[in-house]
């Protein structure tokens, strides 16, 4: 029998360090993929709502639909339709939103059986219309995070360009190695991704090396890296992508790079 979810990729874009780009990249990703054809759909899977309210849904606590919805029905062996809840965002993207709600799932899920692959029995239902199911997942290792790491493909992971976020990267890679033995073997690492880089300084330049030559050989490292730029940070309060924002700007161009990775990835 042939599996439909080859037909599409899961990435989750996690690290549970906050501040490193993790919404903005997906985001912008996701728009990237939109931009060449691909069928997206982006799961805001952190309760704070940040991709929700960055795509201009500025309300988050007041939509009816959430993630939390879906994952309460999916519990409760009441499976969703799969258009239900999703908002169609003008730069061609389809987004599956996030609130508050959502931290009251992470409890609730302690009690249920396989509570790891909830998140997994939605994937299952909505992957054969979409290409790419990019997840925004929460700064931190709980169950909502878990959750996103059993359904995915792979896991693409931002850095900030310091030395410490690096360090907790180890972190995050036995999560993702404990993960692929127990629950999802497939599981992949898609690439480490440095992001707010100042290529001014020398220090950008050390904390590259250091990456290489830590993780460089078990780890893809992306040649693009996101340039630190006021223009990015501006986006999440316009509710519109980089790519309208500052369509000729260098962080357009990184993502533009990035999203020819991740295509050429398969």
């Amino acid at each position: 029998m042939s599996d439909m979810r080859n037909e599409c990729k899961v990435i989750a874009i996690a690290n549970q360090k906050g501040g490193v780009g993790k919404t903005t990249t997906t985001g912008n990703l996701g728009i990237g993929l939109a931009k060449q054809g691909k069928k997206v759909l982006l799961i805001d899977a952190d309760a704070q709502g940040s991709l929700t309210a960055s795509l201009g849904y500025t309300e988050p606590d007041k939509l009816e639909v959430t993630l939390a919805t879906i994952m309460n029905q999916i519990v409760s062996e009441d499976f969703p339709k799969p258009s239900e809840g999703i908002l169609h965002h003008d730069e061609g993207v389809d987004l599956l939103p996030a609130n508050i709600e959502l931290s009251g799932i992470e409890v609730s899920l302690v009690n249920v059986i396989s509570r790891e692959t909830v998140l997994r029995g939605y994937v299952g239902c909505v992957s054969k219309e979409y290409d790419y199911i990019l997840i925004d997942c929460t700064p931190s290792l709980g169950m909502i995070t878990i959750n996103a790491l059993a359904c995915a493909d792979s896991v693409l992971i931002p850095v900030q360009a310091a030395y410490l976020p690096i360090k907790g990267l180890e972190q995050l890679i036995r999560t993702i190695g404990r993960v692929k033995r127990q629950i999802n073997p497939k599981l992949e690492i898609e690439g480490i991704l440095m992001t707010m880089v100042d290529s001014r300084t020398n220090y950008a330049k050390d904390i590259s090396n250091l990456l290489i030559e830590t993780y460089g050989n078990s780890v893809r490292i992306f040649e693009n890296t996101i340039p630190i730029s006021v223009r990015a940070a501006e986006i999440s309060a316009v509710g519109i992508s980089i790519y309208k924002h500052d369509p000729k700007g260098k962080v357009t161009a990184a993502y533009e790079g990035l999203t020819g990775e991740v295509l050429a990835n398969g």
